[in-house]
């Protein structure tokens, strides 16, 4: 399975209709959002155009209220960070980066996604990935997303000005 992982989109719905579109197109039918959707409205938005399976961190500039998710079944949330086995993988996803340590002593994942700084970063801890996709907003970054295959392990960064 190939899941596309988002963060920071700060109602950037340009770009966030740009990862949807490319999403369909590629027959995803999960994504991790990593928080900083924003307002009600963005995350409304991202909930009614991308019909699979959406898994939410709460972010630190979120100004929607948690009850929004009832009105989208589509939707999971992960508060400000937990641990998802999808394909028999342990995920991490928070927000921010001093969450990742928290994330490390549970559940022994297998990866942590993460947002927060707008940059895309790898690395390894121990046997733990570390991910950052960057960030959908184009804001002190250009605007990317990773897409990451359960079964192969690939990771892909992708770069928004250069999808069509």
């Amino acid at each position: 399975m190939r899941l596309v992982i988002i963060a920071d989109i700060h109602d950037n719905l340009v770009n966030l209709n740009k990862v949807i579109h490319w999403s369909h197109i590629n027959q995803i039918n999960k994504i991790i959002c990593l928080g900083d959707i924003t307002t009600t409205e963005t995350l409304a938005y991202l909930a009614a155009n991308f019909t699979g399976e959406i898994f939410v961190v709460q972010g630190n500039c979120e100004i929607y209220q948690p009850i929004i998710f009832s009105n989208y079944p589509n939707l999971t949330n992960l508060a400000t960070g937990k641990i998802v086995n999808l394909d028999n993988l342990n995920i991490g996803c928070c927000h921010e980066p001093e969450q990742i340590d928290i994330l490390l002593k549970l559940d022994n994942p297998d990866i942590i996604f993460y947002g927060h700084t707008h940059k895309p970063w790898l690395e390894k801890r121990g046997q733990t990935m570390i991910i950052n996709p960057g960030n959908v907003a184009g804001v002190f970054h250009q605007a990317t997303f990773a897409v990451f295959d359960t079964e192969n392990h690939k990771l892909e960064l992708k770069i928004l000005a250069e999808i069509k």
